[in-house]
């Protein structure tokens, strides 16, 4: 059985060729295309930490971790190792559980939480704990665990969508949403249709995902941001705004947090 840190010892290969510019890179654009995790991820903490002193440092996290993806995923690109497989796959899975932990609307938890967030917190990250132990035994686990989540967070996204009149909450979350479903189906043709990619030589739809879910982030993350301080911070004013300049047509979105000077 190959060490679990040899190359191509992971059952998943995309659809792009292998080795075809470097004896060391097994996946070349599949690799390099990661490198905007590394960008977005510390712009977002350096655009967030108002919001991050006033309301929760867990976006802190959450950016490092959308940082370890991107290093995580060129490592796997790379090497199609198994152990690069796991280690991308868990730094997605702590990601998602992080943020459900962080930002799920009270309203939304389980009835017998009584609505207290240390406690939804220490459930999610309990049940992402065995999940990640469960991954080295089965590593399908990462599968169902992911989607779960992902679904559920879905759902929770076109619930606040139907009950909100925000202009901007309503942008972002269409946005984020036609940006998730464009690198979704970016993903599953090079799964499905690798043949076809292959034989008009262009087997880059993987790339293309990374790409897309890298940008999808932070309008995920302002996101859930806006919803929370909607529910969290009643009594400050919150705006969405775009990094470099509010009249770019594209932007890095954030949310700007002001004391409101009216008594609720």
């Amino acid at each position: 059985m190959p060490s679990i840190l040899a190359y191509q010892s992971s059952e998943v290969d995309w659809c792009e060729s292998n080795f075809q510019y470097s004896e060391l890179v097994a996946e070349f654009y599949n690799t390099i295309s990661n490198v905007p995790f590394l960008v977005f991820g510390p712009l977002m903490v350096f655009l967030m930490h108002p919001y991050a002193q006033k309301r929760s440092q867990g976006v802190y996290i959450v950016s490092t971790l959308f940082m370890g993806i991107g290093v995580f995923s060129m490592y796997f690109h790379m090497t199609l190792s198994f152990l690069g497989q796991l280690l991308d796959e868990l730094a997605i899975l702590w990601l998602l559980a992080f943020s459900y932990s962080i930002w799920m609307p009270r309203c939304y938890f389980p009835a017998f939480l009584k609505g207290n967030r240390s406690h939804f917190a220490c459930l999610v990250i309990t049940t992402t704990v065995i999940s990640t132990f469960l991954s080295f035994l089965r590593p399908t686990v990462n599968a169902y665990a992911l989607n779960s989540i992902a679904v559920h967070i879905l759902y929770i996204v076109q619930r606040e969508y139907k009950r909100t009149s925000n202009k901007d909450l309503r942008h972002l979350i269409e946005v984020s949403v036609v940006l998730w479903a464009l690198a979704l189906t970016s993903w599953v043709s090079d799964r499905v249709l690798c043949n076809f990619w292959q034989w008009i030589r262009f087997s880059y739809l993987h790339s293309i995902w990374h790409v897309l879910i890298s940008i999808t982030f932070p309008y995920g993350l302002a996101t859930m941001v806006l919803v929370d301080a909607h529910y969290e911070m009643p009594g400050q004013t919150f705006k969405l705004r775009y990094w470099p300049q509010d009249t770019w047509p594209v932007g890095m979105p954030y949310i700007e947090i002001r004391a409101d000077d009216k008594n609720c």
